[in-house]
């Protein structure tokens, strides 16, 4: 081969390498603005990770999915074998060595919430593997997958079906469960939120505001508390968790309050990883929320996914955010609940989320109607959201919402059956009853019993007279029909009412809280005297109770 024949072939060999180069540059370039947009990464590539997580990453490279495989091998026959608690701490394995796989997370959280539970007799030992179904997403694999809308939206449906449900005949002890959860971190079912998210976001900004030589350290080593986390675990090894009381005395009212707000949303960070500002938020978009109900959290868990997901949008996690706002409004404030034997809690509707539930469906249609093709499945449960809202806020006594609904409705739906509002609202609470699950008998009873009050305080006797009397009915049949099925259980009917005057004499205006109180006391005195006639010895039996409560 002679000089110039080699001149030409290396000319033409560096071209086409140099052309392969550009090529795979460009196909490189391609790639990583890919990962970049949709957020992908590597296996080995495990942000968040604890030291002992990045030291496996590290240390078994490849091997790790080799091990991962045969722990899901061992947790599928442990799962046969009914090997249950063997199950909980591969789960946790399985997630520390492969960070990324939410897909599998997923499924593990939902195999410990739904199938492992259900095996389970014991309504407590059911309690106990959802919560581990929980935990597994919220406490582990969101930590490595922050922008998964996956783990976000599994979450969710655990709070909002699994939960916020009746289908599971612990679902009773559920909501208790989260309610005393709640309740024994923040004291109360009605905090101030804005305080709370107005605290120090962290232990850092806390120490900068409460330095070493601030007085409240001072004022804690004297009652026995050396530093902070020594005073943080006395405050949260208590149920209801309460800073030291010497403290309020020491520090003055104003001063224990920032403490005593920072500790109980360093706290709620801590074990529900719920963020108070990112609830205040939410509050303000959609209505004030009760927070210890399972489909406030589920709405909580929903938004954050979408927050969090590339392109801000998740039909999957919109989804949830509706549906659990429907199910709010129906049922989405806890009135009382039974913190002894866990069989019984008593949940009224929401109303103030009734503009909210109804635009969000509007909102989510209009989001998602071009690319998912769900305007029709949205429409449709807009349309029974209107059906089924409308009996409520009407029972409520805000006739001018419910007129404004059933306006809604029949541009939404065209012409009803019934004509009138009236006649709509009487054909569906008919159904309603006949139909009715445990949580919505309860809603109907309490709608009952508040009007009931409401006719009491403007001292329409016969009206009241006839709601309690509806309310009585309704509650002693529903009891006598349901005795055998446990999760369909109702709170006692006078637990009830006493729940839903509380909740009046919270809410009304002073001035009808004084005249709700009179009523009260005369209607117990009409009762005693009646009780007095007809049989004087448990009447005298009755006032010596009343007198020793008192």
């Amino acid at each position: 081969m002679n000089r110039f024949k080699r001149i030409v072939i290396f000319t033409v060999l560096i071209i086409i390498s140099a052309g392969a180069l550009f090529a795979i540059r460009n196909v490189e370039r391609k790639m990583d603005d890919l990962v970049d947009q949709e957020r992908l990464r590597f296996s080995g590539d495990v942000r968040n990770a604890p030291p002992l997580v990045a030291f496996t990453s590290v240390a078994l490279g490849s091997f790790r999915g080799l091990i991962a495989d045969l722990l899901w091998l061992r947790s599928e026959n442990l799962k046969q074998e009914k090997s249950y608690f063997e199950m909980v701490q591969l789960a946790r394995w399985i997630t520390d060595l492969q960070p990324n796989y939410s897909g599998g997370t997923a499924y593990l959280a939902w195999n410990l919430a739904y199938n492992i539970s259900v095996t389970c007799s014991n309504h407590e030992d059911r309690w106990r593997w959802v919560n581990e179904g929980i935990s597994l997403i919220r406490d582990k694999a969101l930590v490595y997958n922050p922008e998964d809308p996956v783990l976000y939206k599994e979450l969710a449906w655990i709070f909002q079906h699994k939960l916020g449900n009746v289908l599971d005949d612990a679902n009773l002890l559920y909501k208790n469960r989260l309610g005393m959860q709640i309740t024994n971190i923040l004291a109360t079912g009605t905090p101030d939120w804005e305080a709370l998210a107005a605290a120090p976001k962290n232990r850092g900004e806390f120490l900068k505001l409460y330095p070493a030589d601030h007085r409240l350290w001072q004022i804690a080593r004297e009652s026995g508390y050396n530093d902070f986390n020594a005073l943080f675990l006395a405050f949260k090894n208590q149920a209801p968790a309460v800073l030291p009381q010497d403290l309020a005395a020491k520090l003055g009212e104003t001063e224990f309050k920032k403490v005593d707000n920072f500790f109980r949303a360093e706290l709620l960070r801590e074990r529900m990883k719920l963020d108070p500002s990112k609830i205040l938020e939410i509050d303000r978009k959609y209505g004030k929320m009760d927070w210890r109900v399972p489909e406030s959290q589920a709405i909580y868990w929903a938004t954050v996914g979408i927050e969090k997901t590339p392109g801000k949008e998740d039909l999957r996690c919109a989804r949830s955010i509706t549906q659990s706002l429907q199910a709010a409004f129906r049922g989405g404030r806890m009135l009382s609940m039974d913190d002894k034997t866990l069989s019984y809690v008593q949940i009224v509707p929401n109303l103030a989320l009734a503009d909210a539930a109804y635009n969000t469906y509007l909102e989510t249609q209009e989001k998602y109607d071009a690319s998912s093709g769900a305007s029709s499945s949205f429409r449709s449960a807009r349309i029974n959201f209107l059906k089924d809202s409308i009996p409520l806020i009407y029972t409520h006594g805000n006739i001018t919402k419910a007129e404004e609904f059933f306006r809604k409705l029949i541009k939404e739906d065209g012409p009803q059956k019934q004509r009138t509002l009236d006649e709509f609202v009487m054909a569906e609470f008919a159904e309603d009853v006949r139909d009715a699950d445990v949580k919505k008998v309860s809603a109907i009873i309490s709608e009952l019993i508040f009007r009931s009050i409401i006719s009491l305080i403007y001292n329409d006797h016969d009206s009241a007279v006839a709601n309690e009397r509806l309310a009585r009915f309704i509650h002693r049949k529903y009891v006598k029909e349901n005795t055998e099925v446990k999760r369909n259980n109702l709170p006692p009917y006078n637990t009830m009412k006493a729940g839903v005057v509380a909740d009046c004499e919270r809410r009304l205006p002073p001035a009808m809280v004084t005249i709700l109180k009179a009523a009260i006391a005369a209607e117990k005195a009409e009762a005693l005297e009646q009780r007095k006639y007809e049989n004087p010895a448990s009447a005298e039996n009755s006032q010596a109770g009343e007198k020793g409560r008192n």
